[in-house]
């Protein structure tokens, strides 16, 4: 499954009324940090069957960041059956992004 660029119009849809885990990825397209776990995302998203991954660009959807809080990027995000669960600040190792995703 590839990472679906998410909105304010589908947010509440795709994320929030989804059945399960998804790991939302605050990004800007002038972070170069988010830049390098895009790829990364990507790459885990495709191998991952548990999982759904959604891209939200927190210059566009500042309504959205602000709903979440979202003061660094990039931020991952994990929220289960439309409720926040845990979260991570940061570029982070492949390695630790899969046991975050995991867990």
């Amino acid at each position: 499954m590839a990472v679906l660029e998410v909105n304010e119009t589908n947010f509440k849809s795709e994320v929030l009324d989804y059945n399960g885990k998804v790991l939302v990825d605050f990004n800007a397209e002038w972070c170069g940090p988010c830049k390098m776990l895009a790829p990364v995302l990507e790459e885990i998203a495709e191998t991952n069957n548990t999982v759904k991954f959604v891209s939200v660009n927190v210059d566009a959807n500042e309504r959205i960041a602000a709903e979440y809080n979202i003061m660094s990027i990039p931020c991952l995000v994990m929220i289960e059956n439309g409720k926040e669960v845990k979260r991570s600040v940061g570029l982070v190792p492949k390695v630790e992004l899969e046991r975050f995703i995991g867990e």
